[in-house]
């Protein structure tokens, strides 16, 4: 910002197998045992069981402990051939379980699966498929603004500027006079116009706007490129010449005026404000300053919305 003119100074065990035996019983024979000869005509009757004392009268007692035997040992026979006729049984009906649950499984789920072609294909509900391309980005509106050779767009003070006036958060502006030249130097002020020429400049648009005793002239220099519009900006000084007409009289002429610069992509744009009546402008002039805001955020805006419209139509345009 300056004012121009005039200044006023990040391990598992094994366990032990358990088989299923018998337990182990005292046999009990049916034999006699050898008793000691006696003289002849004086030998004892033999004892059938063993315990039994000699009297000639049969042990009922060691009888019964015999036949108790006997029949412990036959129980154990019979237990132990029950469990290996459960195990048996058991496998049996577990194989049967583990054959039932497969088949019931494969019934559940239409049966196994076939191989080969003649597996049959489903068509009523085909799987989606998605592209492993993604789609290419929109173009960027500042692509197009930032190169001569892509922004082909016309580019006129009208197209700029439309209309009679421009109207900022409901502040009106009249439009005066506008202007285009390619003699870039010729519509400057101070240093500016060797600045632009330097840096290859080829066109200059103007428009003023005037409201409430305050005018404003914006000027729009044309480069081929940002990087010199860019350079432009930076070594702007002076600024843009006041465009009177269009029922605005002349201004910032011999007195203090808001000179400001600033850019977009290739363009850089400029503006000089002041008061109609020629009265010097100070930090303190608020509407001056206002004035110099408004109109340079609608010219960035229409430049911006220029790269924006090329970029909507190349993104729709066939092939791109």
């Amino acid at each position: 910002m300056s004012f121009g003119g005039p200044q006023p100074g990040g391990e598992q065990q094994g366990q032990q197998g358990h088989g299923y035996g018998y337990p182990q019983q005292q046999s009990y024979g049916y034999g006699y045992p050898q008793q000691p000869q006696q003289p002849y005509g004086q030998q004892q009757p033999a004892n059938p069981f063993p315990g039994a004392q000699t009297t000639g009268t049969p042990d009922w007692g060691a009888l019964a402990e015999a036949s108790a035997a006997r029949s412990k040992r036959k129980r154990w026979l019979v237990i132990g051939g029950a469990a290996v006729a459960a195990l048996a049984v058991g496998a049996v009906v577990a194989t049967a379980i583990v054959t039932t649950n497969k088949n019931n499984e494969q019934a559940k789920n239409g049966g196994a699966t076939p191989t080969g072609s003649a597996a049959p294909t489903d068509t009523a509900s085909p799987a989606p498929t998605f592209s492993s391309v993604a789609p290419p980005p929109p173009p960027n509106p500042m692509d197009f603004i930032s190169d001569a050779k892509k922004d082909k767009a016309p580019l006129s003070p009208e197209g700029l500027y439309p209309g009679k006036k421009l109207t900022m958060n409901k502040r009106p502006y009249q439009k005066g006079a506008t202007s285009s030249t390619t003699d870039c130097a010729a519509v400057t002020q101070g240093g500016l116009g060797t600045v632009l020429k330097n840096n290859g400049c080829t066109r200059v648009i103007r428009a003023t706007y005037v409201t409430d005793g305050v005018a404003v002239t914006v000027g729009v220099a044309v480069f081929p490129t940002d990087d010199q519009a860019l350079k432009a900006k930076k070594q702007a000084s002076g600024g843009i010449a006041p465009l009177a007409g269009g029922g605005v009289k002349d201004f910032c002429h011999a007195t203090v005026c808001l000179r400001r610069t600033n850019s977009i992509g290739r363009y850089v744009y400029l503006t000089q404000a002041g008061f109609l009546n020629g009265k010097k402008v100070t930090t303190n002039d608020r509407v001056v300053f206002q004035a110099s805001d408004d109109v340079g955020t609608f010219t960035f805006n229409q430049i911006y919305a220029r790269g924006r419209a090329q970029a909507s139509a190349a993104a729709g345009a066939p092939g791109e």
